[in-house]
């Protein structure tokens, strides 16, 4: 491994990612140049894509308001996901309304590597499948994205590689007698939540499991229907907590965490009595260098306070996008990770994408 330097404190280590361009303890001890460091980066990763570098936030803009973004967008520009726009003085849905959603679908045979396989019913489904949902928009920019690919969607087309338009009335169509569950995904499916819940609405009443799985940046109003659709039906909503430290949050992805965790912390309420099978389900990217196991602990935490039976996945890390220069999940990494959550006070933890870790960094 080829060791690079942090610009601001100039250590050098291989866990330290040049396209992040520096280290953990300078992101939290030294935020704020930190920051303007790797905000730097991800403006660089956006414009490669024409994607806005930061959440519009005109004066005399539109407001969105359909996630953490809360972009407010002027005249002919679009917002931070790339999927609204505003024309003529109006915000125009190019892409996540219930007429059109933009997303790549297909059947995924169960049982999956999916992040709830391990305490989900679909684990003894053989010879049925789980709809799988992929969305062409996020409304984050993790540096380490390791589907990174939607970024190339336009929101004008109708058709592009894998991406299609649908309606949700096609997409909810494409099931069919072997089809256990739906997952909407991505990117995320929060940057086109009508879709999904219109989606939903009409697979619900057939018994179909509704998942999500989702960094949980939506607005407040559609986590609750999400949750609400996913205990009714036996499904779960998998919440991808990338950091519990706010700044790290940031650097990673170009964002806070605030509406992560408030979403989640809704979550955790709603689904209190649904531990069997379990409405909500909590993941962690474990990120060299990054996302250590004190990190896991504050996040482990954090959840347990809420209900220690919340099921917790801690995943193991493929280089990938703009942070392709790190190792592997080591095992070591991934047994100390397990073990700062479990004294945390979790009783449900598990280590996901075995085949991924590495022996040693």
């Amino acid at each position: 491994m080829t060791a690079q330097v942090c610009t601001i404190c100039n250590r050098d280590s291989p866990l330290i990612s040049s396209g992040l361009g520096v280290c953990l303890s300078c992101i939290q001890n030294n935020s704020t140049e930190a920051l303007v460091v790797t905000q730097e980066q991800h403006t660089e990763s956006r414009s490669t894509f024409d994607l806005p570098s930061s959440a519009p936030d005109s004066p005399d803009g539109i407001r969105c308001g359909l996630c953490v973004q809360n972009c407010s967008i002027a005249e002919g520009g679009f917002g931070y996901c790339g999927m609204r726009s505003v024309e003529g003085g109006r915000l125009i849905h190019h892409a996540g309304s219930p007429s059109r959603g933009l997303l790549n679908w297909y059947r995924d045979p169960l049982p999956t590597n999916c992040v709830a396989d391990w305490v989900c019913s679909g684990h003894t489904r053989w010879g049925y499948h789980n709809l799988a949902a992929f969305y062409g928009s996020c409304t984050l920019d993790c540096l380490f994205c390791q589907n990174w690919h939607y970024r190339q969607t336009n929101p004008l087309q109708d058709r592009q590689g894998g991406i299609q338009a649908m309606s949700a009335g096609d997409l909810a169509a494409c099931v069919n007698e072997r089809t256990y569950c739906v997952c909407f995904f991505g990117g995320d499916p929060a940057s086109q939540m009508p879709h999904s819940l219109a989606t939903a609405a009409k697979l619900a009443p057939s018994g179909m499991r509704i998942c999500w799985e989702t960094a949980g940046t939506m607005h407040p109003r559609f986590l609750k229907r999400a949750m609400n659709y996913s205990i009714t039906t036996g499904g779960c909503v998998k919440f991808d907590l990338k950091a519990y430290d706010d700044n790290l949050h940031k650097a990673l992805t170009g964002a806070t965490n605030s509406r992560t965790m408030e979403n989640f912390h809704r979550a955790a309420e709603m689904s209190l009595a649904t531990n069997d099978p379990p409405a909500l389900i909590a993941s962690t990217l474990l990120v060299p260098g990054y996302v250590d196991e004190m990190e896991i602990g504050r996040i482990a935490r954090f959840i347990a306070e809420l209900n220690p039976e919340i099921p917790y996945s801690i995943l193991a890390f493929h280089p990938a996008y703009r942070m392709s220069d790190l190792p592997r999940t080591s095992k070591d990494h991934a047994q100390r990770a397990l073990e700062a959550a479990r004294d945390a006070g979790l009783n449900r933890v598990h280590i996901g994408n075995l085949h991924l870790l590495s022996s040693s960094y």
